[in-house]
């Protein structure tokens, strides 16, 4: 697992998460494509990623389970940039939206930026969803375990309320 997280966080970039999934199109490559994606973003640096967990998936579930992880960079884009920049990631990889919580070759969430909260019609931060998805939080734990939410709620906490669901270590990243 790649983990800088005791580096400081340069002047002028902002810490963020994001949560990267995939359940089609050989998962486990497009979350290691999409690794690399991070690494190469512009204005910013991968900091650290979590294992890749495997997960039911929160929606239909006639569809394939989820490979799952949750990435740290630190980055000098706007909220709204990095948005945008995620999602040419996903298009690269082939996203297609056509179902609310379908299958899909990639996702990329931006779960905080900072301790900014947001709500635009694009994006909210803190993410609304992630403070009862397991497939965020064990992942999220596991790079930032002393993490504070910007509402000042502790991860730690949220992990206590937090079932597993089946929710496992798929592969340790090196």
């Amino acid at each position: 697992m790649l983990n800088n997280l005791s580096a400081p966080i340069e002047q002028g970039y902002t810490r963020c998460y994001v949560a990267i999934g995939s359940n089609l199109a050989d998962p486990v490559a497009q979350a290691h494509e999409a690794i690399l994606a991070l690494e190469t973003l512009t204005l910013s640096r991968l900091v650290s990623i979590s294992s890749l967990y495997a997960s039911k998936p929160m929606g239909p579930q006639e569809q394939p389970d989820y490979i799952n992880a949750v990435a740290c960079i630190d980055t000098r884009l706007a909220p709204i940039a990095l948005l945008d920049a995620l999602q040419h990631i996903e298009n690269e990889q082939g996203r297609v939206r056509k179902e609310h919580w379908g299958a899909r070759t990639l996702d990329l969430d931006i779960l905080l930026y900072g301790n900014d909260i947001m709500s635009t019609p694009r994006l909210t931060v803190p993410h609304y969803g992630m403070k009862e998805r397991e497939f965020v939080l064990y992942p999220l734990a596991e790079i930032a375990p002393q993490l504070q939410l910007p509402c000042g709620q502790a991860l730690s906490v949220l992990l206590e309320d937090c079932p597993r669901n089946g929710l496992a270590i798929y592969q340790n990243i090196e």
